[in-house]
């Protein structure tokens, strides 16, 4: 039984949801909704029963304490709303939460039942799969949906995948099935430095979500964050020769791939989103992983002293050791053979 009684009536409500483990590499995703939930300063409403989705063994509780007194955190789902202001103010349903482990399609069903009820006119899941991509260049944004006329409306692609999917692909294809819009976002993170966080991908996801809803999100340190994360990414590479040789050699098919587009499509976007916050500058208003080849994400390499984080030596492309591939938008692409011809974004090529 969902009640409501004490969310407010929402202005053109569109849901964004994020799950942590299979679907979110580097955290990209889940910390993208963490980060409007923070800005926007969202109060959550409603949580999904942990007992009904979740296995404790493989998801435990926290315990913590509150002012001397114990108390436990269970994983769990939960759902809040923020409004966005400005001239034409809209609220956003956040979902945030751990890809369940059980009884996906009541999961899902249960979702469905507090967007009907709350009135949600589109559903966008974020989500974040390790690929062959290098860390130097922009990070690759595919959008995509199972509806023809919306991927027309939107300028996304149409999913075609087949093969094993994570809550994200099942929750789309929940969405389409109930007539409800649904679209996905994935940033592909390198697969070399696949430990989290991630903020240059959460940075590149917040973009796209920008154009998608055609709205201002406000970024905080989250560039200064990605830029500071790629230098630190630069300098651990430039400590073996093979990983700076094996980023080379990803740089130069990147580009490669790249060249006939001319990114303008790119450009224009890049100029929108620049006249979009000058025009409103000021404070802003109110396990493993998914992989590009449909594996299990690899391990990564730490230093010893300290804990630094460093990445793995170069592997051969025919044996990198990475994890499966996520989806872009109907579930998880199960290898580059099966990325679409034409990208979607600014940043790169899809990975559906």
């Amino acid at each position: 039984m969902i009640e409501l009684a004490g969310v407010p009536e929402l202005i053109d409500p569109v849901m964004v949801a994020a799950f942590e483990g299979w679907n979110d590499a580097g955290d990209a995703a889940s910390t993208a909704v963490a980060h409007l939930e923070r800005e926007w300063k969202g109060e959550v409403f409603a949580a999904l029963d942990a007992e009904d989705y979740y296995d404790f063994q493989v998801n435990r509780p926290t315990v913590f304490m509150d002012g001397g007194v114990r108390k436990i955190t269970w994983p769990t789902t939960r759902l809040s709303v923020v409004r966005v202001g400005g001239d034409k103010p809209r609220d956003l349903v956040l979902v945030r939460g751990i890809e369940p482990s059980m009884r996906w399609r009541s999961f899902c069903n249960e979702l469905l039942g507090f967007a009907h009820e709350l009135g949600v006119e589109l559903v966008v899941i974020l989500g974040a799969l390790l690929g062959d991509t290098p860390h130097t260049r922009p990070v690759p944004i595919s959008g995509t949906t199972s509806n023809a006329d919306l991927a027309r409306r939107m300028d996304l692609e149409e999913t075609k995948y087949e093969g094993p999917t994570g809550i994200v692909g099942v929750l789309q294809e929940a969405c389409t099935h109930a007539g409800v819009p649904a679209v996905s976002l994935w940033a592909a993170v390198p697969h070399y430095v696949s430990q989290p966080p991630n903020p240059k991908a959460t940075l590149a996801l917040l973009n796209r979500l920008e154009d998608l809803l055609d709205l201002r999100i406000p970024l905080g340190e989250l560039p200064e964050d990605a830029r500071a994360w790629q230098l630190g990414v630069d300098q651990l590479a430039a400590e073996d020769s093979e990983v700076a040789e094996y980023v080379q050699t990803l740089e130069q098919a990147r580009d490669t791939a790249e060249l006939p587009e001319a990114s303008g499509e790119a450009i224009a976007r890049e100029f929108e989103r620049y006249l979009r916050r000058r025009d409103s500058a000021g404070p802003a208003a109110s396990g493993g992983h998914a992989t590009a080849d449909g594996g299990e994400s690899g391990s990564f390499l730490r230093d010893t002293p300290g804990e630094r984080t460093r990445p793995p030596r170069a592997p051969k492309p025919e044996t990198t050791d990475t994890g499966r591939t996520a989806d872009a938008g109907g579930g998880d692409s199960p290898g580059t053979s099966d990325t679409p011809d034409t990208p979607d974004d600014s940043s790169g090529a899809s990975e559906d």
